[in-house]
């Protein structure tokens, strides 16, 4: 049975006259695609050529994207008798019981270079009124379960987050008191730290980063997932409808807003290690060499000359 996604923390939601995202019960995620909205059919695109780009390694498809299986045609919730083509990919929460949920774009600049001017002069303001520009990434959603319940702020405020509260946002998502001040950051060590916790994870996605020159990924977000019933932690990038060739040139605006993100996640860590002691080796497995690992890398706003998309 096809219903909408309870935890769904960002994009367009399915319902009220609104094409949005559906799942199963079988751990699939469908995203429609509208015949009038060519995003749709580049992402479309962008997902048939990557998962059989033998350029790409098997580890980083299989570590950081949704695993892919075509389209599906399927009704429409508020008109069961209208049809659409929609994309089959991986339920990236199937499994998860009180699945805490981070949604995270990447990059300084949202708008892809061969954009409109119209969609260009609303991509800068997002950027330039939320923390794009200014740490090279935003967050657009997040919810915390805890025990008296769930932390979920509203999409209004998390759109008008600061510098200041995009850090402290990072703290409340792996606190048992997310919605107290200061909160306690308790689950620090083993979300974001650890061999396989999220910076370990992002500082590999980082090194393929440092390398790949196949695609440029505008406007994408990365989905910071992890669940206190035992699941571990996981990372994997989603939305591709802007992402271009990259045409021999590594994404530095990716790379940058990446880079960014990892010297936020490190700073907890590191702050989590001084509270914790130096005896937590949880926490020293993956704070020892945060700054090194990190790099030197400043988000900034890379301007170039248009670029062609996946066709």
């Amino acid at each position: 049975m096809l219903q909408r996604p309870e935890h769904q923390v960002a994009g367009h939601e399915a319902g009220s006259g609104t094409l949005g995202p559906l799942i199963d019960g079988s751990g699939h995620f469908f995203k429609p695609l509208n015949p009038s909205d060519e995003r749709g059919a580049h992402e479309l695109a962008f997902y048939t050529s990557f998962f059989s780009d033998p350029r790409v390694p098997h580890s980083i498809r299989s570590s950081f994207f949704p695993s892919f299986g075509g389209t599906r045609v399927l009704p429409i919730p508020d008109a069961p008798d209208l049809l659409l083509p929609h994309l089959v990919l991986e339920n990236l929460l199937h499994g998860y019981s009180n699945p805490c949920v981070m949604d995270v774009k990447i990059g300084a600049r949202t708008w892809y270079p061969s954009a409109s001017e119209k969609y260009y002069a609303k991509c800068l303001k997002k950027d330039r009124d939320s923390t794009s520009a200014l740490l090279g990434f935003r967050i657009s959603g997040l919810q915390v379960h805890h025990e008296s319940g769930r932390w979920k702020p509203h999409r209004d405020k998390v759109r008008k987050y600061t510098v200041t509260d995009v850090r402290q946002s990072l703290r409340q998502f792996i606190s048992k008191n997310p919605d107290e001040t200061p909160p306690d950051c308790a689950l620090a060590s083993s979300v974001y730290g650890g061999s396989n916790g999220i910076l370990a994870q992002l500082l590999e996605l980082k090194s393929w980063f440092e390398d790949q020159t196949l695609f440029h990924f505008y406007s994408a977000s990365l989905l910071i997932a992890y669940d206190k019933g035992g699941k571990a932690p996981r990372l994997k990038l989603i939305d591709f409808a802007h992402v271009m060739e990259g045409e021999g040139i590594i994404d530095h605006n990716f790379l940058g807003g990446l880079c960014s993100l990892i010297k936020c996640v490190s700073e907890i860590l590191a702050d989590a290690e001084t509270a914790a002691g130096p005896t937590d080796p949880q926490v020293l497995e993956t704070a020892a060499d945060l700054e090194a690992a990190a790099g030197p890398a400043e988000p900034k706003v890379v301007v170039g000359p248009t670029e062609n998309g996946i066709h």
